[in-house]
């Protein structure tokens, strides 16, 4: 037999000591009893490394330690101190070719007592690993003692090797024992005939397969028998019944956590989720059985949410979790997407979902939770899980998948030959680089302002180009999450800027501009700095890319907006609270030192970029007046500025306010655009009819020449320009727009 290639040595700790070493295999021949992948096993060698075993890392700490009785040697593993891991590591080269293993040892187990735990006992523990090193299933069983041995034992277990292993992690422990002594000798690793193991586990999975059959067609046949009188799978579902008088309602479990309680209102009762701690989560569990032919199932229920403070993460709320198992009880990779919730309810509310049943489903299991929250209430009643028509749900997801693949664009390579002149300001024009006058038109294409992927990014990009003929395309941007800083980034922004470059890059390769708009409120402080030190560096002098300095400042006065100064406590609720994030409405709600709109230009200037600017006003960027009464910016060394005015019908005195710049600088209405519902944050009698509000606000537009980019290319971000994602426009605002952008001329018949 050929020798075996050095082994690697090294010594890991978890919770006591770890042996690490790496063989190599010989070639062999099965049968061949001197085979052993485990050079040695029976630890008598100590050529290498004197007083230690050859091959086997020495041990840090007394833990481990090698032993000898009269001319034998063993390795001995000791603990002491409770719940600690004692264990040895050794990774060994598994051969190409070897299809199943028979290890062999000699053990003593001498004072063992077990841990709380039915595992924690003195066992050897396997796992194979890939050329990646990563694990690959099945693990073999681990050969376990939880009581001491009457003096050297043998053991031995056979196993097959999974496709794709290239080492065995061998792993003897004492695993978060109370105390005991493990020995080891004469440790051999080798080759075996698959056949039997291989015929021996197919025979056993068919049997096990027989009875997880038999058992889910018994479960399947009393969840049927189970369907209460109003069709519900789930019993008790009004939470009413306590049949032996527990104090808590039959068939939800048991009141085993002060964060879940059974309560009553009058004769009512109900389920009551409450955070305990910020960030700590609080979730009920029921497993519902499935009866055979259901394809789709209705859940709903009654809620009532009050005091809920999201966590960290967007997914930290109040939700209902599902998780659909098979037979054997592993949970399938299809699930009900979750209903949730970020804010309270007024009162209760009843709420449904409905969703497709896999075929292999045989359990669903429902977990309504206060997801890591920060603080809250989640009520639950009348709880109903009811078979449904799967044939309109299969119909909406390939439907749905259809429009996905429609939607999709892949990124394009940056076409410097289509793109855009750059863009200078002279006076109260807009000029490219010859000199020509350029009137810019085009919407808002929001989501990246508040979901880390977008939503429909590129396809409404190409659409509100190719299709609307917009020559420019306002993109709001999150800084937080351009700089990395959300809590759901693990990448420090890259994936998102990344995103944002292919935005951009899609709309100067369709010869459009982009306005990059930093999507704030309020006044702007270092962060936003921070942001434009960033993205100013990227896309500096980029033909194409128009800097929008701030979405809407608010909330202070003409000296703080272009100056800075402090910024005092929010006292009161503001409009942008209606849509902020709870973080950010928080940090909107400190004081802070305020920066101001020229320092926000300065910073631009500093790192080189020349872009012209878009400069929002006052009153959420509807107010220009101070501009024309001596608060304008300094451009020092760049292409211009544009000043934005933001419309919507409840403004008023657009004379003095919106076009209070017009006959100096150019304006550019940087949201405009009106919904047939009406704004819940603003008194619906101040909000016109968009049927007349929108061909006269386009009537001004095209009196003035203005610039503008209505608000907005998605169909849930109000007010909205379209339908659906089938782009089709709102009659009330999207058509008019889209006639406008094609060049229909409209009147204006009077001033607001």
């Amino acid at each position: 037999m050929k020798s075996s290639s050095p082994f690697r040595c090294q010594i890991l700790t978890a919770l006591g000591a770890l042996l690490l070493f790496a063989a190599t295999g010989p070639y062999y021949v099965l049968g061949d009893d001197s085979v052993n992948f485990i050079s040695n096993g029976n630890f008598e060698s100590d050529h290498k490394t004197p007083g230690w075993p050859d091959d086997w890392g020495r041990a840090k700490d007394k833990t481990i330690s090698w032993e000898k009785e009269g001319d034998n040697h063993f390795l001995r593993l000791h603990s002491e101190q409770a719940g600690q891991t004692v264990m040895a590591y050794r990774e060994i080269a598994v051969p190409d070719g070897t299809k199943a293993l028979e290890l062999k040892w000699r053990w003593r187990v001498t004072d063992l007592k077990p841990g709380k735990q039915s595992w924690f006992d003195a066992r050897i523990m396997m796992d194979f690993k890939n050329d990646a090193g990563q694990k690959v299933k099945p693990s073999p069983a681990a050969p376990y003692l939880r009581k001491s041995t009457d003096g050297w034992v043998q053991g031995s277990v056979h196993f097959l090797v999974p496709d794709g292993a290239r080492t065995l992690q061998f792993m003897p422990a004492l695993f978060q024992v109370e105390s005991g002594t493990m020995d080891l000798d004469d440790i051999v690793l080798a080759p075996v005939d698959a056949a039997p193991l291989q015929k021996a586990a197919a025979e056993a999975a068919a049997a096990t397969a027989a009875k997880i059959a038999k058992l889910t067609e018994a479960r399947r046949a009393k969840a049927k028998a189970a369907v209460q009188s109003d069709g519900s799978l789930i019993a008790n579902g009004n939470l009413e019944v306590d049949a032996k008088g527990k104090g808590w309602p039959d068939g939800w479990g048991s009141a085993k956590s002060q964060t879940i309680a059974w309560e009553k209102e009058g004769d009512n009762h109900f389920l009551r989720l409450q955070t305990s701690e910020p960030g700590k989560g609080t979730m009920l569990y029921r497993t519902v059985d499935i009866p055979t032919g259901v394809e789709a199932l209705t859940l709903s229920w009654r809620q009532r949410i009050t005091g809920l403070k999201k966590g960290k993460l967007p997914w930290n709320d109040a939700r209902i979790m599902m998780d659909f198992l098979d037979g054997a009880g592993h949970k399938l990779a299809q699930k009900p997407s979750p209903p949730y919730s970020g804010k309270d309810t007024k009162g209760w509310e009843d709420k449904s979902t409905t969703f497709l049943v896999p075929k292999e489903a045989v359990t669903l299991v429902i977990m309504p939770s206060l997801f890591q929250v920060s603080a809250g209430t989640f009520d639950l009643d009348d709880i109903s899980l009811k078979p449904a028509e799967a044939a309109p749900l299969i119909a909406a997801a390939k439907a749905a998948a259809e429009a996905e693949k429609k939607a999709y664009l892949a990124p394009e390579t940056p076409n410097t030959a289509k793109w855009p002149e750059e863009l200078h300001v002279e006076g109260k024009q807009v000029l490219n680089k010859d000199g020509k006058p350029v009137w810019l038109q085009g919407m808002n294409v929001v989501s990246l302002e508040f979901l880390l992927r977008g939503d429909h990014l590129l396809k409404s990009i190409e659409v509100g180009i190719d299709d609307w003929k917009a020559n420019i395309i306002r993109l709001p941007v999150k800084g937080d999450y351009w700089l990395g800083r959300s809590p759901e980034q693990t990448d420090g922004g890259v994936a998102y800027r990344a995103l944002v470059d292919s935005a951009i890059t899609l709309a100067a390769n369709h010869g459009a501009y982009v306005l990059l708009d930093l999507h704030r409120f309020g006044s702007p402080k270092q962060d936003d700095i921070d942001f434009w030190k960033d993205a100013g560096a990227k896309y500096k002098n980029h033909p194409a890319v128009i800097f929008d300095l701030f979405n809407e400042p608010h909330g202070t006065t003409w000296e703080i907006w272009r100056n800075g100064g402090f910024i005092a406590e929010k006292k009161k609720a503001a409009d942008e609270d209606s849509f902020l994030t709870p973080e950010d409405k928080a940090k909107a709600a400190k004081g802070y030192q305020g920066v101001g709109m020229q320092a926000l230009l300065n910073t631009v200037r500093e790192v080189g970029a020349k872009n012209v600017v878009v400069v929002g006003g006052l009153d959420w960027s509807y107010d220009l007046s101070g501009i024309a009464n001596g608060f304008a910016l300094e451009d020092k060394g760049g292409n211009g500025i544009i000043y934005a005015s933001h419309i919507y019908p409840w403004k008023r005195d657009w004379k003095d306010k919106a076009l209070a710049v017009v006959d100096k600088y150019p304006l550019l209405l940087g949201e405009v655009g009106a919904d047939i519902h009406k704004m819940d944050f603003i008194p619906k009698e101040a909000q016109e009819d968009p049927y007349t509000w929108v061909p006269d606000m386009l009537g001004l537009i095209q009196k003035y020449k203005l610039h503008w980019t209505g608000f907005s290319f998605h169909p849930k971000a109000s007010p909205v320009m379209i339908e659906d994602w089938s782009y089709k426009p709102t009659p009330y605002w999207g058509a008019f727009a889209k006639r406008a952008l094609a060049g229909e001329k409209f009147e204006l018949q009077k001033m607001r």
